[in-house]
Formats: structure tokens, C-alpha cells, sequence
């Protein structure tokens, strides 16, 4: 009969099924069998992916089957209807072209009247386990079981079991393979006890999954509702996600191990505690604190020190000597690789650009810029923060500073160190003892965190207008660098780079709508400022602006020159003058020069001798120290009067009125005595003091001269006055390096050693 061998396909007797066929020797064996009697042998090929079989390639043993019906289907396919007959045996391939034909012997199952008891338990065992194999699959199972337990021939039971089973080619074929039906009904009992407990292990496995899978989505679900809930009544995310937020961040801040775990300690109380108490929301905000902080995070420097000289020499004008200390700090760091944070403190006059200069520093460096000032400070929690004990308690400025600049190495600007207080609550200054020392500052601990901060990495900049009411220990760790006032020169190129061209762009005005000569530049600096900076300069010429602007919009003279003539019209009457030498020698008037908070000046001391029982009268607002340096002047007067040859008896015969004009304004120091003393002996002698010369000096009794300071800006004022020839202590012959080479050119100086030195340059011989 006609061949056909099936993939993936094992036919077994008394089935019915349909199955499609499309290769050509398979349509050509059906096309046979239905001209002969419609019988076929089927089998099954050992590898359904073969499309071509030989003899080798499918399995001998198969099913006789008849052929019940057939439909083509689209695509040269054909749907065949077949009903199993018997088991058949291949005994020899007849041909294999155009279709296989073969001999096969046809084997039919043994009947039983009497069914033996061994098969009648092998029966009932398979039925059993087949209604358990059911058990585990989908509906319709049941359906099966009812028509197979109906049969009563052992062989037809096997094979209809067999052809439910979901199990490989192989299996099946060797049931096929099993002609005595005891062997066949062993063979499938093993093959359903296997599949069981497959079944089993596979359904744990599944019920596991299902359980998990139906915890996830419980939870999932839940949460689900709990936000739902939280967004409806306006709340924040679930305090769980929260948690996880802040662990994975804190994860990422890479703390030590001992910092970590403290956080990490805090971070999971607070699943302990009600949202709603008190200590919940204390909680809350230390753990932000902590997460918000830039632990590991910095900026890299940018170390070209021609570029970053370039950067401070456009922001400011001078201030060598910052400038300078900055490109060495950038040059070591190239270097070494990596340094301390220096502190610098910028010392000088209000108005020279102190705080200006350290955001300058901070472009230079490619750093982030925090200003904290400290002026009126007198509580040592703002520096170092409140414990959390206490209600609303918030770390200390510097904590929050740091957290603002969002870098672990910013340039950090104290301003007005000068001006901290201290009373009750205790003394700022001390607490920063702590953050301006590279030593200490690597643990910085602040009460509210208690975590230590590194501050190491920190550029600290302070700035004050003295030294004088810095606490010592707190000075003693901080580089002093004096930033001086600047010189008329100085000033007038600061207008004319910075201020003007700045006040104009404010003003929305154009460089041909204003422009101000230089000589109208010095005018106003001299006739309408008095001081070290450049802070009113700037103000006044905002006022420049603004009257220019008023004219622009009223459509008056377009362009607006302002020089020393037409000054007045735009900033009224002047208002300071400056003292200039006198036109003639005078008796008992001497130059002296004095240093102000707003710059230098020059004073005219002036004595006159008059008839009297040896008084002294100081008058001109003089303070302690000023009056006792003039006591000492008379006092070594008294004691050199052959010397100078003075009548012996004049401190009991005469009176000595010591003046110091501009009453108003108090006067204090040491450094006026040796001119004191000058004009006095000029009284005394009645011989004049040279107009053209200014002196300064501290006196003692024996006539010696000492060093004072403030020299830079009391020879400026001297200059300024039109003074030719300066007199200074020996120990200030250092200072006169620091004045402007400019100043130094027109000036002659001469150096003291006692009070005799100072006589011989100053009275007219």
C-alpha cells in the first residue's frame, strides 16, 4: 500500500483525525490509495524538520488507515480525514518515486473475553493516573476522561490515552511499538507517572510565581490606592518612597562608612515614627540638610595664571599685592596638586574694593562665591548652628552657606570680620577660631549636623576696615594683606575703565550721549569726595548720569561734556577743599600729616607765645594721646633750652597755645609730636618754619623719633598739598617703597633720627 510519512504527527488505531499534506510524494500516495481501496500506512519521521525522507528517516511501525475524506486547500495543500484501522509493520520498501509504496504487515490487538486480573489493575492504574494528568489541564479535561473510561479493550484504552497525551514523538511511537498490550499498558503507566510529577513540579512552580506575582500587585494595587488617597487630599508621596529616594541618595554621596551609617540609622527611624509627630518632621529636615550638602562634590580650579591674571586685572585696578598673592596660590596648586585653602585678610578703608575683590578671586579660580558678613554677629549658633533639641534649630550659616554654593571648595567671603560682637550668647569670633585654621578646619562640626565637614578644600577671604578690634588668636590665623587707598592717579583711571563706562550702560546712556574730561574726573574726586575708595566717586557720577539722562529725554543739547568749568552745574557748590601750603615762611605754623579713615591730610599745627604765669592750652578737639605728646615736646624743650637758646624761664613767664585748626573733627595719635614740638620751638625762637616741607613722628623725651604708621597715605595728602620735601622716622624708610613711584618722583625725603634732625630741614636758617 501507499506511504506517507507525517511530522510531528503519530496516528494511532481506531483515532480519527485530519491532518494537511503538501509534498509531492505524499499528494501522489494519496491520489493512489484513493484509486485503490483508500487504505494508506502512515508514520511518523523521526525529524520533522526533513524535508526529503528516506527509508532511515521515519519509523517503521505506523497505523493502516483508511481514508475518510479529502480537501484541497489553497496553495496546492490537502486536508485529509483518516480513521486508524490497525498497527502495521513495514516489511519492504517496494519503491520510493513517485510515491514510497511498501509491504506492511497489518497487526491487530489480541480481544479478551475474560479480561487476566494483572491487566484488569494495569487498566484501572492507567485510568487513574490518566484522570490525575487531567486534572492538571484546562477545561474539557473531564470530557475525555468520561469517553475513555467508557472502553473496555485494554490495547484501544492505551492508544486513546496515548493520542490525549502532550508528550514527545518518541514516547508515543514507542507505545505504537508495543504490541503485546501488558507491555503497552506498563510502558504508559510509567510514561503517565513521569508526566505527573512533572505536572507537579511545574504547577509548584506556577502556584509560586502566581503567589508572588499576586503579592506584587496586592502591593502595587495598594499603593496605588494610598496614592490616589495622598493626591486627593493634597499630601506629599508615601513616607516608603520617600525613604527609598533619600537611601539611594545617600548611597551616591559616597559618605565613610561610620557617616553613612549614622544617616542611614536616621533615615530608617523615621519609618518608626508617625508622620505626623513632632520628631518626624525633626527628622525630616536633618536627613535634607545632611542629603542637600556637597560632600564629594567640587569644582575643578582652572590654574592658568595668565588667564586668571587677565580676569583680576579687568575687574580692579591695582591692588597689586592681592592680585599677586593669588597667582602664587594658583601657581602651588599647579605644583603640589593639591593645597589648603589659604585666608587671606584684606585690610583697608571702606570703598577700595575688598569684597569685589574676592568675587573676582573666585572668577579667577573658576570657583563658586559665598558671602557671609559679620557685621553686629553676636551669636555664636549662627555660626555653628542650634542642637536639635531645640524648636525650629537650623545649622549655622556656614553649614548653610556651603549648601549654597553646592561645592566642597568655594571661595568663601567673611565681611567685616572687624565688626563681630559678643555678649550672653556667646562670641562668634571664637567659634570661627575653629573655621579659619587649616588645621582644625578638616572636621568642622557644626551642632546641628554633629557629622564633621570638611572645610579644608575652602578659599576663606575676611575683610575689615582694622585690625585693631580683631580678638588676637583669631588674626594670628588669618594672612593680612593691607589694601591701601588709592591715589588721585588711581582714581581717575578707575573712573575713566570702570565707573564711567559702568554708570553709563545703568543709566542707558551712550558713550557720545556723556563724556567727562579727565581734568573734570579729578575735579570732582577732589572737590566733591573725600575718601580712600571709590565708593562715592561712583555715587557722584551716578548723579552725573542721571542729570545727563534728564537732558537726553527732554530732548535738550544732545551731547553733554562735562568739565571743571560746567562741574557745578551738575553736582552744585563744592564741597571739600584740601589744604594747600601757605605763601610765605610763617613763625610757629608746621606742616604735620595725618592719617584718616578715609585717607590722609595734612595738618597746620600752630602755636603762639603770650605773656603769662607758663600755661598750657591744646586746643582743636585733641585726644589723650595727642595732648600727652605735646607735654613730652615741652617737657624735652625745657630740657634742650640752651641748645636752643631759649630763655630758661619761659615756662614760668610765658603761656603756650597749641592750635590744630578744624576744631570739629577729633584728633588723636602720637605721631603728630615731633611737629608739635617743631612749632613750638619756632614760636619759641621766633625763627620760621619752611612752608614746603611736612613732617611726622612719634617724640620721646630724650628727642628721639619714632616709627608711626599710615605713612602711604599721610605723604599722598602731602603731595597733595604741594609739599616738596617729607620728613620721616628712620624706622619708616621701608613705607616709602610703598608709595606710588609717581608721588615719590616730585617728593624729596629726608630721614629722622631725633628731634634736631628735624629742626635743621624745617626752620629757616
Amino acid at each position: 500500500m501507499p506511504l506517507i510519512p507525517l511530522r510531528g504527527l503519530t496516528v494511532f488505531p481506531n483515532m480519527v483525525l485530519h491532518f494537511d499534506i503538501g509534498r509531492e510524494k505524499s499528494i501522489a500516495a494519496l491520489e493512489k490509495a484513493m484509486m485503490i481501496n483508500q487504505m494508506v500506512f502512515l508514520t511518523a519521521q523521526k525529524d520533522a524538520e526533513t524535508d526529503l525522507p528516506t527509508k532511515k528517516d521515519f519509523y517503521h511501525i505506523g497505523t493502516v488507515a483508511k481514508i475518510k475524506q479529502m480537501l484541497k486547500l489553497p496553495g496546492d495543500n490537502i486536508r485529509v480525514l483518516v480513521e486508524g484501522v490497525c498497527r502495521g509493520e513495514m516489511c519492504n520498501l517496494l519503491k520510493e518515486v513517485p510515491y514510497f509504496k511498501c509491504e506492511v504487515d497489518e497487526i491487530y490487538d489480541e480481544r479478551f473475553e475474560v479480561l487476566p486480573p494483572r491487566i484488569v489493575a494495569l487498566m484501572r492504574t492507567v485510568l487513574n493516573e490518566f484522570e490525575e494528568y487531567l486534572s492538571f489541564t484546562p477545561k474539557g479535561g473531564m470530557d475525555v476522561l468520561s469517553s475513555v473510561a467508557s472502553e473496555d479493550q485494554p490495547g484501544r484504552l492505551a492508544d486513546i490515552i496515548t493520542s490525549n497525551l502532550d508528550v514527545k514523538i518518541e514516547e508515543k511511537q514507542s507505545i505504537l511499538n508495543a504490541f503485546d498490550i501488558e507491555e503497552r499498558l506498563e510502558i504508559l503507566g510509567s510514561l503517565l507517572s513521569r508526566e505527573i510529577e512533572i505536572l507537579h513540579i511545574e504547577n509548584d512552580i506556577s502556584t509560586k510565581v502566581k503567589t508572588q506575582m499576586n503579592k506584587t500587585q496586592k502591593e502595587y494595587y495598594l499603593r496605588e490606592q494610598i496614592r490616589a488617597i495622598q493626591e486627593e487630599l493634597g499630601q506629599d508621596e508615601g513616607i516608603e518612597d520617600e525613604i527609598q529616594k533619600w537611601l539611594k541618595q545617600l548611597k551616591k554621596l559616597k559618605l565613610p562608612a561610620k557617616l553613612h551609617e549614622k544617616v542611614e540609622k536616621e533615615i530608617k527611624r523615621l519609618n518608626k515614627i508617625q508622620p505626623s509627630s513632632a520628631e518626624g518632621g525633626v527628622i525630616r529636615t536633618y536627613i535634607e540638610w545632611v542629603l542637600a550638602l556637597p560632600w564629594n562634590k567640587s569644582t575643578k580650579d582652572s590654574i592658568d595664571l595668565k588667564e586668571a591674571k587677565k580676569i583680576l586685572d579687568q575687574d580692579h585696578y591695582g591692588l597689586n599685592k592681592v592680585k599677586e598673592r593669588v597667582l602664587e596660590y594658583l601657581a602651588v596648586m599647579k605644583l603640589a596638586g593639591s593645597m589648603k585653602g589659604p585666608i587671606l585678610c584684606l585690610v583697608g578703608p571702606p570703598g577700595v574694593g575688598k569684597t569685589s575683590v574676592a568675587k573676582s578671586i573666585a572668577r579667577a579660580v573658576n570657583r563658586n562665591f559665598v558671602r557671609m558678613s559679620l557685621g553686629g554677629v553676636r551669636d555664636e549658633a549662627e555660626i555653628r548652628g542650634h542642637r536639635r533639641t531645640y524648636i525650629g534649630a537650623i545649622p549655622g550659616r556656614i553649614v548653610s552657606a556651603m549648601k549654597d554654593a553646592g561645592s566642597s571648595n568655594p571661595v568663601f567671603l567673611f565681611d567685616e570680620v572687624d565688626k563681630i560682637g559678643a555678649d550672653f550668647r556667646g562670641d562668634p569670633a571664637s567659634a570661627l577660631l575653629e573655621v579659619l585654621d587649616p588645621e582644625q578646619n578638616k572636621e568642622f562640626m557644626d551642632h546641628y549636623l554633629e557629622l564633621p565637614f570638611d572645610l579644608s578644600k575652602v578659599m576663606f577671604i575676611t575683610t575689615a576696615n582694622s585690625t585693631e578690634t580683631i580678638p588676637r588668636p583669631l588674626l594670628d590665623r588669618m594672612e593680612v594683606i593691607s589694601v591701601s587707598g588709592y591715589t588721585e592717579e588711581e582714581k581717575v583711571k578707575i573712573a575713566q575703565k570702570y565707573l564711567l563706562p559702568k554708570q553709563r550702560k545703568e543709566h542707558g546712556l551712550k558713550e557720545k550721549d556723556l563724556t567727562i574730561s579727565e581734568d573734570g574726573i579729578r575735579s570732582l574726586i577732589n572737590d566733591y569726595t573725600r575718601e580712600s575708595g571709590v565708593r562715592n566717586l561712583e555715587r557722584e557720577l551716578a548723579n552725573v548720569c542721571r542729570k545727563a539722562a534728564r537732558q537726553v529725554v527732554e530732548g535738550k543739547d544732545k551731547k553733554k561734556r562735562v568739565t571743571p568749568r560746567n562741574i557745578e552745574h551738575y553736582l552744585g557748590k563744592k564741597r571739600y577743599h584740601y589744604d594747600r601750603i601757605k605763601d610765605n615762611d610763617e613763625i610757629g605754623v608746621a606742616t604735620g600729616m595725618a592719617w584718616t579713615i578715609v585717607g590722609g591730610d595734612t595738618l597746620f599745627i600752630e602755636t603762639t607765645v603770650v605773656p603769662g604765669t607758663g600755661k598750657l592750652v591744646l586746643t582743636g578737639q585733641l585726644g589723650d594721646v595727642m595732648q600727652e605728646s605735646a607735654k613730652a615736646g615741652i617737657s624735652f624743650i625745657r630740657s634742650q633750652c640752651k641748645e636752643f637758646s631759649i630763655n630758661e624761664d619761659f615756662y614760668k613767664e610765658k603761656d603756650l597755645h597749641i592750635h590744630i585748626p578744624e576744631g570739629a573733627t577729633p584728633k588723636d595719635g602720637p605721631s603728630a609730636g615731633v611737629t608739635m614740638c617743631t612749632s613750638v620751638i619756632s614760636a619759641l625762637t621766633n625763627t620760621p618754619v619752611r612752608k614746603d616741607v611736612s613732617m611726622t613722628g612719634e617724640i620721646t623725651l630724650r628727642g628721639k623719633v619714632l616709627p608711626v604708621g599710615g605713612i602711604r597715605e599721610k605723604v599722598m595728602a602731602a603731595h597733595r598739598a604741594g609739599i616738596k620735601k617729607v620728613l620721616l622716622p628712620r624706622g619708616n624708610e621701608k613705607d616709602i617703597e610703598e608709595i606710588p613711584s609717581a608721588v615719590r618722583k616730585d617728593l624729596t625725603f629726608v630721614l629722622l633720627d631725633t628731634v634736631e634732625d628735624a629742626l635743621k630741614e624745617a626752620l629757616v636758617k
